[in-house]
């Protein structure tokens, strides 16, 4: 069984930012109702999205944010193809659809991209693509290898400037 649980760098730095301007209100303003259920906000969310958790077992892969909300799981038998992938800013953090399908991140750019029977995929953001992987092939779901890229001698420059 596989698990690892990569931490949310970016929302914690974010959140950190914006209670900085709270302390900042609590000490000029002092601590009034709205304050406070705006700082109770921040914590929640701090707590429900702190990370995100992967866990590849003998016949499903599941994912969750923080104590478990939000989250996916997925029978192996499903999964007609696992490939690395990066994500790019578009894909954002948290829990977006893209052209590229559902996605599920919390830091970082490191994913991989799983494709369904049904055409559906999901990219998962991990920080330990060659561990999830490996798990995977473990448990013989179809591993996708990257693609070549071009060589130097092959790649042709063009000048568009006349």
């Amino acid at each position: 069984m596989y698990q690892h649980k990569q931490y949310a760098v970016f929302i914690f730095f974010v959140l950190a930012w914006i209670g900085g301007f709270v302390a900042l209100a609590w000490n000029l303003l002092g601590a009034d109702g709205p304050l406070m259920i705006f700082t109770g906000i921040l914590v929640l969310v701090g707590f429900l999205f702190h990370g995100l958790t992967v866990k590849v077992d003998d016949n499903k892969i599941s994912w969750a944010f923080g104590p478990g909300v939000a989250g996916q799981s997925i029978l192996l038998s499903e999964i007609t193809e696992v490939k690395a992938v990066q994500n790019s800013y578009r894909h954002g953090i948290g829990i977006r659809i893209t052209h590229d399908g559902w996605v599920y991140t919390v830091s970082g750019f490191s994913a991989i991209q799983l494709t369904l029977k049904d055409g559906t995929m999901y990219r998962v953001g991990t920080n330990d693509q060659k561990g999830l992987l490996a798990a995977l092939k473990e448990n013989k779901v179809s591993i996708a290898l990257p693609s070549k890229k071009k060589s130097e001698t092959e790649v042709v420059k063009r000048n568009n400037m006349i």
